[in-house]
C-alpha cells in the first residue's frame, strides 16, 4: 500500500483534494465509473489547468449534465464565489439529511473499499455538525455539503485513493483561514464551528487571509481518512498532484499537494501509530508531588511515564517528566502535569511509532493464575506477565516476586509446547 502526505498549503476542500489526486494520476474514468456506481449518473465531472502565484495545477469542476449546477450546489467557480462574498448571498443549496446520504451510499455499487471511506467521512461530518446543533447525527440536515457537488467530491476522493493503492494518509498542519464565510445558517466565524470539532486532535493554523481555507468537506476528509504528519516527517517524494481552490487571493497560493511518498519501510507483523510525547523539567518539585503525578498520568491513560535526572540552572538538581500518550488524551495530560506538578510549561512532540500487536493471556501457577500479554514477531511468540499480578500473587503466598515471575514463564512455554 501506498502513503500519501498532504502538504496543505492553501487549505483542502472537497474538490481540491479530487483535483490533486487527478494531477497524481487518476484517471477521470475511475472517477465517473464511481458516480454512475451511486447513481450520479447525470452529475458532469472535468478538469481545467489554471495557475495560483504561477503554479500550474488542476482544478475539478461538477456540474449537471443539463448545463446546470448539480442539485443545486454552489459551482466551484471563482466568479460565482466572489459575487457572493461581495453580495453577501449564496444561492440556494438542496437539504438532505445524513440519513439520506448513508442510503444512498449503501445501496450504492460501489467497491467496498471505497463505499466504507466515502461512508467514513459522512459520519464524521454528521456527528461534527450534530454535536453543533445538538441534534442527533441521523437528524442532521446537510446544507452545502449536502449538494451533489460535495456528494460527488466524498466518492471521487474514495475513489482515487483506492486507484491509488494509498493505505496511509498524512497530513500537514492545517491552515483555516480567519473572518466569517456564509452559509444557509448565515453568517458564521471561520473556521465554522463543524469544521473546529473535526479538526480535534490536528495541529492548526489560525490567521490570515480572511478567507476559509478549509470547508467542512476537507476537514472531514481530513478526520476520517488522515492523521497528522509526524514531526520531524522523513520521506522520499515519488510524485507530485496540485490540486487548485477556486479563490485566487494574493496572500496566498490556494492550492493543495498531495505527495506519494516512500517512507522507511515496516516489518511484516508490526503496526504503525502516531503518538506524542510531553516533557516537563523540575527544580521545585517535591519527589512525592512527581510520584502522585506520575500515578495520576497513567491513570488518565498515559502509555509510558518516564522521569530522568537533570543538572539545571543555578546548578539545581532537578528531573525531567515525560509522558508518552496517544494524542486524544493531549487535554488530560496537560491538566494532570499543570495541576499536579510545579512546571509552568509543557512542550510536545509528535512521533511515529512501530509496535507489535499484544493480546491478553493468562496462564496458571500453583499459586494462583497471572496475567499477561503475549506479543508475535517472526513466527515467534514471547509472554510478558504483569507486574500488580505476580506482586499480588507474592504478597498473598509469601513468596519471591522473581519466583511468581519464573513460574509464569515456565507455565506459558508448557503451553506452548504443548
Amino acid at each position: 500500500m501506498s502513503t500519501l502526505y498532504l502538504d496543505l498549503a492553501g487549505g483542502i476542500s472537497g474538490d481540491m483534494t479530487v483535483a490533486a489526486l487527478v494531477d497524481l494520476g487518476v484517471p477521470l474514468d475511475v472517477l465517473r465509473e464511481a458516480l454512475e456506481a451511486i447513481g450520479l449518473a447525470e452529475v458532469e465531472i472535468e478538469t481545467v489547468r489554471e495557475q495560483r502565484h504561477q503554479i500550474a495545477g488542476t482544478r475539478f469542476l461538477v456540474r449537471h449534465r443539463g448545463g446546470r449546477k448539480a442539485d443545486g450546489g454552489v459551482e466551484h467557480d471563482p466568479k460565482r464565489r466572489a459575487v457572493a462574498r461581495v453580495t453577501g448571498s449564496l444561492p440556494e443549496h438542496t437539504h438532505r439529511p445524513y440519513r439520506a446520504i448513508r442510503a444512498l451510499l449503501e445501496r450504492s455499487a460501489l467497491a467496498p473499499a471505497v463505499k466504507e471511506a466515502a461512508q467514513r467521512v459522512f459520519r464524521v461530518l454528521a456527528e461534527a455538525e450534530g454535536a453543533v446543533h445538538g441534534v442527533a447525527p441521523d437528524d442532521v440536515e446537510f446544507h452545502e455539503v449536502g449538494s451533489w457537488d460535495a456528494i460527488a467530491d466524498v466518492v471521487c476522493t474514495a475513489a482515487g485513493l483506492a486507484h491509488l493503492g494509498v493505505g496511509t494518509v498524512y497530513c500537514s498542519p492545517v491552515p483555516v483561514g480567519s473572518g466569517t464565510t456564509r452559509t444557509a445558517h448565515g453568517a458564521i466565524p471561520v473556521p465554522g464551528p463543524a469544521t473546529l470539532r473535526l479538526l480535534q486532535g490536528f495541529p492548526v493554523l489560525q490567521g490570515p487571509p480572511a478567507f476559509e481555507r478549509t470547508t467542512p468537506t476537507g476537514a472531514a476528509i481530513l478526520a476520517a481518512l488522515a492523521r497528522p504528519a509526524p514531526q520531524p516527517f522523513a520521506y522520499t517524494p515519488e510524485r507530485i498532484g496540485i490540486g487548485l481552490g477556486s479563490a485566487d487571493p494574493p496572500e496566498v497560493a490556494n492550492l493543495l499537494r498531495a505527495v506519494l511518498v516512500r517512507t522507511e519501510a515496516i516489518p511484516a507483523g508490526v503496526t504503525q501509530e502516531t503518538v506524542e510525547l510531553a516533557a516537563a523539567n523540575l527544580d521545585d518539585a517535591n519527589p512525592e508531588w512527581i510520584g502522585y503525578a506520575m500515578e495520576r498520568l497513567l491513570a488518565v491513560g498515559a502509555l509510558d511515564v518516564a522521569l530522568l535526572p537533570l543538572q539545571m540552572k543555578k546548578n539545581r538538581p532537578g528531573t525531567q517528566i515525560q509522558v508518552l500518550y496517544p494524542p486524544a488524551l493531549r487535554d488530560a495530560v496537560l491538566s494532570v502535569l499543570l495541576s499536579e506538578s510545579t512546571t509552568l510549561g509543557v512542550r510536545f512532540q509528535s512521533w511515529e511509532r512501530w509496535v507489535l500487536p499484544r493480546r491478553a493471556h493468562t496462564v496458571r501457577t500453583a499459586w494462583g493464575e497471572v496475567a499477561g500479554k503475549v506479543a508475535e514477531f517472526g513466527g515467534r511468540a514471547r509472554f510478558a506477565p504483569e507486574f500488580e499480578a505476580c506482586r499480588a500473587l507474592a504478597l498473598r503466598h509469601g513468596v519471591p516476586l522473581p519466583e511468581v515471575y519464573r513460574a509464569a514463564q515456565r507455565a506459558w512455554e508448557e503451553t506452548e509446547s504443548s
